[in-house]
């Protein structure tokens, strides 16, 4: 399954929100800086769908494409 999502860095909490059909809104406490923000997405996503989730674009970016396997 793939998933767009837009993250937010720097929250308060972190949470996945359904914004669309494939659409989410995730909130990191972690910063973007060396991936510690990505590393954060992915454990949270993880553990949201019980798969496994990887980037498949957006690196860099706040909006990204995930894909998850169960």
């Amino acid at each position: 399954m793939r998933i767009s999502v837009k993250v937010k860095t720097n929250a308060r909490e972190s949470r996945v929100e359904k914004i669309g059909d494939n659409d989410y809104m995730v909130m990191v406490k972690e910063p973007p800086k060396q991936g510690r923000a990505n590393v954060a997405l992915l454990k949270l996503l993880s553990r949201h769908f019980e798969g496994r989730a990887r980037i498949v674009s957006g690196v860099t970016s706040r909006k990204k494409i995930i894909e998850i396997k169960k």
